[in-house]
């Protein structure tokens, strides 16, 4: 019971949400929600993509094992601290996957294609892309863009070019943030802990973040334009929701430059009250449009 109690950890499921706030927009831009159907389909895609993505922090793990016993946090972790014995780790990071590609298939070939695209870029990144500097937050902010396209295929609808956009922006948002706070938390020790942090330094992330934070906003407010399901009687609803996105970067810019707050993005939005009442806002802001308003018009 404690090696799968140390394997359920390690599989990170406080990061779990990540496959519902990127897998779930098809659906709920296509005004298809209130589709059973097709809710259990995108709902079937978030689990094959929660064994997925951790299958990904198992090997993740595995590989940083001996760098994470010196972290100050993650050598808390179950295979680092010996709660999650390696054998048991390797194997799971085998079968895992297997079975979840085994079980795509007979469920959605396209989404089967999508799983094993985005496992072998985690494990190139395991391997290789995170020693690479900038490749490194590029390649995790894609995979991201890869868990809408899952989201979309399963239920066989086009989704647009700018949420794709958006996607990968805020993705890259989130990760560069994270890498931010964690290279100041290091403090000197950053580079022996994590070696790709001898090629980055507080300024550049911090000039990687203001360029990013515009191009979210902007790619944001384009798709708000362009997207057709949140137009009624000529009147674009969806530059309604804009605020909410912009108060969300803002709030999370707040936090790690005025509050220092260290956390991880996911995390953040599991315990900053402002943040989760902005996304409850948001979510009711798009249910009105496009399942109270847009059905009666």
């Amino acid at each position: 019971m404690q090696a799968l109690s140390g394997l359920i950890r390690t599989m990170r499921p406080h990061q779990w949400t990540k496959n519902i706030l990127f897998v779930f927009p098809a659906i709920i831009f296509d005004a298809k929600l209130t589709n059973i159907d097709l809710l259990v389909r995108v709902i079937i895609a978030s689990i094959l993509l929660i064994l997925m993505s951790g299958t990904v922090y198992i090997i993740n793990d595995l590989l940083d094992v001996e760098n994470d016993k010196q972290h100050p946090t993650k050598r808390f972790r179950p295979i680092p601290s010996g709660e999650l014995p390696i054998g048991f780790a390797r194997f799971a990071a085998v079968m895992i996957p297997i079975v979840t590609i085994f079980v795509s298939l007979l469920f959605d070939s396209s989404l089967a294609i999508i799983l094993i695209i985005y496992l072998s870029l985690q494990i190139l990144y395991s391997f290789r892309l995170k020693h690479i500097v900038l490749l490194d937050i590029l390649s995790v902010a894609f995979g991201f863009v890869l868990r809408v396209m899952a989201g979309g295929v399963v239920i066989d609808v086009t989704i647009s070019p700018w949420l794709y956009a958006f996607t990968g922006l805020l993705a890259l948002f989130l990760v560069v943030a994270k890498r931010r706070q964690e290279l100041i938390k290091l403090g000197d020790t950053a580079k022996s802990t994590r070696p790709i942090f001898q090629h980055y330094n507080l300024q550049l992330l911090d000039e990687i973040l203001r360029m990013v934070t515009t191009s979210t906003l902007i790619t944001y407010l384009l798709y708000t334009i362009e997207v057709e399901t949140m137009t009624i009687r000529d009147t674009n609803l969806g530059l309604i929701t804009v605020p909410f996105v912009l108060y969300g970067l803002f709030r999370y810019l707040y936090l790690i430059h005025v509050k220092e707050e260290g956390s991880a993005p996911d995390e953040v939005l599991l315990k900053d009250r402002p943040i989760q009442i902005t996304v409850i806002l948001a979510g009711l802001t798009f249910f009105i449009i496009l399942y109270v308003l847009k059905p009666y018009v």
